[in-house]
Formats: C-alpha cells, sequence, structure tokens
C-alpha cells in the first residue's frame, strides 16, 4: 500500500511540475508579447480552486484532473472580442508572434530539464567505476577486440567516468548507424582504441539492453551471498530467511557468490531447494521453493530476495562526478540534446519497425518509474523529472493536430499560401489528431499492462 502511495504521489507531482512548466511557457510569452490570457489552468474538468490578482485579468485555476492544462487566451474563433481587446486577441497576432506563444511551451520543457541537469552535474553524482567485466564470446564487443579489465575513458570524443555514462554516450552514438571509437585503459596501464561496426550498431534493439547486446558487462566483483532484503510474501521471506543469513549451499552445492545463488534459483522455478545458510554462530538448513515467473517467454524462479552489498566493495566500485558552474552548463546543454536526439532516434526506429512498440510507457509506466525513482532519493528524482520533461517538449513538437507542433504545422502552411486554414480543414485535423492519441495511449496502456501481467 505505502508503494503505491508513494508511486502515485510521484506521479502526480512529476506532472503537476511539468504540465506548470509548459503551460507557464506560453502563459509568459502570451503576456509578454501583448496578448491577453484569460485563464490559466493546472488540469482538466472542475476548479477545485480559482484566485485572481489585483489588476490581472487572468483567472488563475488548479482543476480536478491533473492529466494536463491550458491557457486559454483571447480569441475571436472562440467568443465576441469587444472592439477596445482586438489588438490583445490571439487571432489577430502576427504569425511570429502565435508561433512564439506556441513553440514556448515545449520550449521551456527543454530550460527546464537543462537547469534539472546543470544543478546535478553541480551537486555531483555518484556512479559505478566502467570497468569491462564478461565479454560475449563472438559479440560485436569481441570482434572490436574489447577484453575484460579494460576501463572504459571515452565514447568517441566523449569523457565517459562512469558506467552509466557508457551505457548513455554509446547508445546514442552508436544507434544512427556510424562506426564508433571507444578508447580504453588496459590493465597494464597501456591505452587503445576499439571500433564498434557502425552496421551492426544499428541493427540492435535500443534501450536498456543495448551494452549486453554488444557483448559488454561491467566488472562486478565476487559479492558474498548474504540476504540484504526480503520482499514480503515472497518464497524467501515465507521460508523463514533473514536479514544477514550467508547462503552456503544449495542442494549440497557451495555457492561462491551472490551470482550464483541467482543463477541456481532462476534455474529451479517451483522446484524445492534445500539451503545451508550460516545465521551468526548458527548453520541451519532451509527448504525453499522459488516461485516461477515468465522472462522472455521462458520459466524462471524468484525467491523475493536482496542482497547485502559490503560497504568496502561499494567504495571500490563507485565514482564520484561533479562539475563548477560553467563547466555544468555544457555538460547540462549536452544531456538534454542526446536525450532528445536519443528519443527521436527511437521513435523514428518504431515507426519503420526496426525498434518494439516496448519503448512507449503510459501513465501506469510513468507512475511506475517515478515511484522506483523517488525511492533511490532525490537525485535519481530529479533526473527523472528532466527526463520526462524533455520527452514532453518533444512530443508537443510532433506535428500532430492537438498538439503545439500541429498549430505550429498549420502556421507553416498559412506562411507558405498566405492565408489561414479553413476552420472546416482545422477541424477535421483536430478529429485526426485526437484519434492519433487515442489510438498511441491504448498501445501505450497495452504494452504497460502486459509488462505488468508478465
Amino acid at each position: 500500500m505505502l508503494d503505491l502511495l508513494l508511486k502515485l504521489g510521484a506521479f502526480l507531482v512529476a506532472i503537476i511540475v511539468l504540465v506548470t512548466v509548459h503551460e507557464f511557457g506560453h502563459f509568459w510569452v502570451a503576456r509578454r508579447l501583448g496578448v491577453k490570457v484569460l485563464r490559466f489552468s493546472i488540469g482538466f474538468g472542475r476548479p477545485l480552486l480559482t484566485w485572481r490578482r489585483r489588476d490581472d485579468p487572468t483567472e488563475y485555476v488548479i482543476a480536478a484532473i491533473p492529466a494536463g492544462g491550458y491557457v486559454k487566451m483571447l480569441d475571436e474563433r472562440e467568443e465576441p472580442v469587444p472592439e477596445a481587446e482586438l489588438a490583445q486577441a490571439f487571432n489577430r497576432q502576427k504569425l511570429w508572434i502565435r508561433s512564439a506563444i506556441v513553440v514556448a511551451g515545449p520550449a521551456f520543457n527543454f530550460l527546464f530539464a537543462f537547469l534539472l541537469y546543470w544543478l546535478l552535474f553541480m551537486a555531483g553524482q555518484s556512479g559505478l567505476k566502467p570497468e569491462i567485466g564478461e565479454v560475449a564470446p563472438e559479440s560485436i564487443a569481441a570482434e572490436a577486440g574489447f577484453e575484460p579489465g579494460d576501463l572504459v575513458l571515452e565514447v568517441g570524443d566523449r569523457p565517459t567516468p562512469t558506467w552509466s555514462s557508457v551505457w548513455l554516450t554509446t547508445l546514442s552514438e552508436g544507434i544512427g548507424g556510424d562506426d564508433l571509437n571507444i578508447r580504453v585503459q588496459r590493465p597494464d596501464g597501456s591505452e587503445q582504441v576499439h571500433i564498434l561496426d557502425g552496421d551492426l550498431l544499428a541493427d540492435l534493439e535500443p534501450g536498456q539492453g543495448f551494452l549486453d547486446a554488444i557483448g559488454l558487462q561491467r566488472a562486478s566483483p565476487l559479492i558474498p551471498a548474504v540476504i540484504g532484503e526480503l520482499i514480503p510474501g515472497e518464497p524467501a521471506a515465507e521460508a523463514g530467511l533473514k536479514v544477514g543469513d550467508w547462503v552456503l549451499q544449495v542442494d549440497g552445492v557451495e555457492i561462491g557468490d551472490w551470482q550464483e545463488l541467482i543463477e541456481t534459483v532462476q534455474a529451479h522455478p517451483d522446484q524445492v531447494l534445500r539451503l545451508s545458510i550460516q545465521r551468526g554462530a548458527e548453520r541451519l538448513m532451509l527448504s525453499i521453493r522459488p516461485r516461477s515467473v515468465e522472462v522472455d517467454g521462458e520459466q524462471s524462479g524468484r525467491i523475493g530476495a536482496g542482497v547485502q552489498f559490503p560497504d568496502e566493495l561499494l567504495d571500490e566500485q563507485e565514482v564520484w562526478v561533479s562539475y563548477g558552474p560553467v563547466e555544468a552548463i555544457g555538460q547540462a546543454a549536452r544531456r538534454v540534446v542526446d536525450v532528445s536526439v536519443l528519443t527521436l532516434q527511437i521513435v523514428g526506429k518504431m515507426l519503420v519497425g526496426t525498434a518494439s512498440v516496448e519503448n512507449i510507457s503510459s501513465p501506469i509506466g510513468i507512475a511506475n518509474a517515478a515511484g522506483q525513482t523517488a525511492s533511490y532519493g532525490l537525485s535519481s528524482f530529479v533526473q527523472f523529472l528532466a527526463l520526462l520533461s524533455v520527452s514532453l517538449g518533444l512530443i508537443n513538437l510532433f506535428p500532430i493536430p492537438v498538439l503545439d507542433g500541429g498549430h505550429l504545422l498549420y502556421f507553416a502552411i498559412e506562411g507558405v499560401i498566405g492565408r489561414p486554414l479553413s476552420d472546416a480543414v482545422q477541424e477535421q485535423g483536430q478529429r485526426i489528431g485526437i484519434a492519433l492519441l487515442i489510438s498511441l495511449m491504448a498501445l501505450a496502456f497495452y504494452v504497460d499492462i502486459a509488462r505488468f501481467l508478465s
């Protein structure tokens, strides 16, 4: 129940913040360019709270459905406008003014993401050392000459101080199909450049498993099979395991580390296993039946337990990265560009059928991600907000009627033919746009529900 409340609360905070930023962009630019704003609403439906400021013509509203918002401007197409206020009507403005007002919403989302990334880069973030562990035989990485122990220094011409930066940079630089140079430091201190084949990279599914698909895994120290977390109601908790228990054997076979325990459990779905554990000075025997779950179309065992990561190992693997205020500007700008380009590339691949539709998410998936990142801490949640803000800005620029990009498309056509499109044509476009958005949302819900059930 607490987990559900955390996800719901984090989701509402994310949506309200990002919608407010987006609509404030429209509002602020409209006011600065002389257009009268009648209402600034966060949410749709029945108003829960309304107020006005002295000598301010705008009504501010917080509405019941926090799924978006809107800025209502004076417009002759919606209601009669007094002659004295015609100069402040949106529809009477020059084309560039109307375009600036429309593009301001997405622009503010990008600026907000830039500000969040700038703060994060200055505050500093921890990450994992980008050291290569296993290199899959006959993989793209193996063909390029990668070996265990290689420390990744640069991808392309960009430094990669953490494993997450290796993933993001490799994905954003490699998804386009160009050969990719990766400079590494060998265990003996020498440096070497490996070249990943761009044609092979372009065929890979973009996403979290991109480095795995290349054949690269991060070096992981041997972690003792000590229980650090138990999920209530799962087999490990039901069997009587406790935090701090050290699993020594499974069915009489020695367990060397946590990874061996994971692999053993996964290989025995719905089968009784006998565990030999060390609990303090005691040695105990427990029986456990891993729950069977479907993973990639196959049954896999799961017991609902997490590892206790030794502090000294964490210190060896952790890297702290921070930048000064000026340097952080460049880093933040580059991150916004990377996320934007990567998102567009993935969308393009989905449209031509070379990327899975599982890359899209409905509010269910967004709420789940919001709750997870919030549970990890403020820094993770702020990163999630920045990523979502970029996505919101990009989506609104798509040339689909009802979105900001659709209005910009109308304005572009107006600029070419010298007059606005007829109301009938625009209304038909609105219907098509709504149908497209409903279809996309239905697909996103289907993907998230299927992901949840599996």
